[in-house]
């Protein structure tokens, strides 16, 4: 946890013998949380925890035995479900919704087997 600067106060007492620790940042319920109630935080945490569960399922996601309609099937719901959970909460801007989009579009590409040297459309690729 990172202590709020500029307080004076690191520490709250709330009485019965406990006190509170003021901090930045904080994970509640999986996610991360600032003083600040932006979703920054939040969208890198979820994209670092989307990549973690891309690169577990890289041996299904690139398997050209299995239909892409299937790989398909399981990127949405493991992975891109791990991206976006919670995300109802987060009071999101435009910059974070742009973040999102370039880390999906590289995994969508992986999956498919296409480079950016191909020179393929991300449109055609969702589809």
């Amino acid at each position: 946890m990172i202590p709020i600067t500029g307080t004076g106060c690191t520490n709250v007492d709330i009485g019965v013998n406990a006190n509170l620790e003021l901090v930045e940042k904080f994970y509640y319920l999986g996610d991360m949380l600032n003083v600040d109630r932006d979703a920054d935080a939040a969208v890198e945490n979820r994209i670092r925890i989307g990549w973690n569960k891309f690169r577990q399922l890289v041996p299904l996601l690139i398997n050209k035995d299995i239909s892409l309609k299937a790989r398909g099937r399981l990127y949405s719901s493991c992975v891109q479900s791990s991206m976006l959970h919670g995300s109802e909460t987060w009071p999101i801007r435009k910059e974070n919704e742009v973040a999102l989009q370039p880390a999906e579009m590289r995994m969508v590409r992986w999956m498919c087997g296409v480079k950016l040297q191909d020179r393929i459309p991300s449109k055609g690729l969702r589809d």
